[in-house]
C-alpha cells in the first residue's frame, strides 16, 4: 500500500507541473511528459502509466504519453575513487574495493525533463 501512494503522489505533481506549465504557455492541450528518475526512486512504470491515466482523465493532458527514464544508481569510493553503477542493494560498499565509505552520486534524482504540448 505505501508503495502505491507513493506512485500516486508523484504522479499527481508531475501532472501539476504539465498543466502549470502548459497554461503558462497558453497551450490547449498536453501531448507528452518526459520524466527522469533514478533507480533509488524504485518506480514501477506499470503503476505510474495506471494513475496517470486515471489523473488525467478529464484534463488537457487526457491521452498524453508519460514517459520514464530510469537513471542508474551510482557510486563513489573516497577509498580508491572508483565511479560505480550499483544496485539499490549495493549501495553501502564499493564493489572494486570493498570500502564503504561511499557517496551516492546519482540514483535519486526525480524531475520532470520536458513536457510536449500544443
Amino acid at each position: 500500500g505505501q508503495q502505491l501512494m507513493h506512485e500516486l503522489g508523484l504522479t499527481q505533481s508531475i501532472l501539476d507541473i504539465a498543466i502549470e506549465h502548459a497554461n503558462r504557455n497558453k497551450a490547449s492541450k498536453i501531448l507528452k511528459i518526459n520524466v527522469r528518475a533514478g533507480r533509488m526512486i524504485a518506480l514501477v512504470d506499470e503503476s505510474m502509466q495506471f494513475f496517470f491515466k486515471y489523473l488525467t482523465g478529464g484534463t488537457i493532458a487526457e491521452g498524453a504519453d508519460l514517459v520514464i527514464e530510469h537513471i542508474p544508481i551510482r557510486i563513489y569510493c573516497l577509498a580508491c575513487g572508483v565511479n560505480s553503477e550499483v544496485s539499490e542493494f549495493e549501495i553501502y560498499s564499493c564493489p572494486k574495493c570493498g570500502g564503504s565509505e561511499v557517496e551516492i552520486v546519482s540514483g535519486r534524482e526525480f524531475f520532470v525533463d520536458s513536457i510536449e504540448v500544443e
